[in-house]
């Protein structure tokens, strides 16, 4: 079995067969660091400007200002449980987590989608409520507090739109987007009950968000559900990469063949290959390493080679290795 990764090898350990010593070490780099700054200053942005928005929903009656301050509270959470899973994601392997922590920030954003949903839900009810029974709008001060929020979130989004590397600063963004699409909102609600007196305005623009809100929010969480099942990755095609590996020089079939997401932007891919002798095998292997970097951006290679066995006469002499603790090899 052929494991290959683009990084460099790790020195081989004791007991560990050197075609499955753990070589996918990951170093966070400039995109983490830039990812971890733009969560942390989204957290302390969203969250301050969240409890002046309360305020002044609750003081001025606007659904369209509380349902925005709710969104942020969430978001600040949200942000919190990024920050966490960034950091836990950019840990090494270990013994017991071989492919790293590069899922804490699916879960991560997994949850958030979550989150988004409830608070559509929310919205939507507290609407139809306002709907039946208007309440009376204070539209100077929607006008003035959504105006200032929407230079915040402004502000945050295009902090974040420079980390998307990280698949958290993505949903994070997603729920910016959302809180800039409520700023919008409160804004033409505040102007229209400011010229016309129209309550009604503000439940109607509220349900828009959240509509607005639930189809970014159902991608993001086919996108987490999709890695969590171990499913192909949307942009690959699973029978193209198949075809990819067949064509190559010295195989004869492919079977067996798994393609999957380890975390948030790597992916991993397993097979068996039918080659024409073993002697062809490095060659082949060096192809398939080729050609699944260059076309699909796949790094990480298991690969079984599988080849016809010669009659007992001419066969040369195979000494199993197998790893016994401290012994070494038998």
């Amino acid at each position: 079995m052929a494991h290959t990764h683009d990084h460099a090898a790790l020195p081989r350990r004791r007991g560990l067969a050197p075609d499955h010593a753990p070589d996918h070490h990951h170093v966070p780099g400039a995109t983490h660091g830039a990812a971890r700054g733009a969560l942390l200053m989204a957290l302390v942005l969203t969250g301050g400007f969240a409890a002046v928005e309360a305020v002044a929903g609750w003081w001025s009656g606007s659904l369209a200002l509380l349902s925005d301050a709710g969104h942020m509270v969430t978001d600040s959470a949200s942000l919190g449980l990024a920050l966490f899973a960034h950091a836990y994601a950019s840990r090494p392997p270990t013994a017991r987590a071989s492919y790293g922590h590069g899922r804490a920030e699916v879960l991560a954003a997994f949850v958030n989608a979550i989150a988004m949903l409830a608070i559509v839900v929310a919205i939507v009810v507290e609407a139809a409520r306002r709907l039946v029974a208007p309440e009376p709008v204070a539209g100077g001060t929607v006008l003035g507090v959504a105006t200032v929020g929407l230079a915040v979130n402004l502000f945050v989004a295009w902090r974040l739109s420079g980390a998307t590397g990280s698949v958290n600063a993505r949903a994070a963004l997603l729920h910016v987007m959302g809180d800039l699409l409520g700023s919008v909102a409160a804004i033409v609600a505040g102007a229209v009950i400011l010229a016309t007196g129209w309550t009604p305005i503000d439940p109607i623009l509220s349900v828009v968000v959240a509509l607005l809100i639930l189809r970014s929010t159902w991608r993001l969480l086919r996108q987490t559900s999709d890695v969590l099942m171990e499913r192909v990755p949307e942009h690959l095609d699973y029978a193209e990469i198949g075809r990819a590996l067949a064509s190559i020089p010295g195989v004869r079939d492919v079977h067996d063949l798994h393609v999957w997401a380890m975390g948030a932007d790597e992916v991993a891919l397993s097979a068996h290959m039918g080659v024409e002798s073993g002697e062809a095998w490095p060659v082949v292997l060096g192809a398939c390493q080729r050609r699944m970097r260059e076309r699909f951006g796949i790094r990480h290679l298991t690969l079984q080679p599988d080849w016809p066995r010669k009659p007992p006469s001419m066969a040369r002499r195979v000494i199993p290795m197998v790893a016994k603790g401290d012994d070494g090899p038998t």
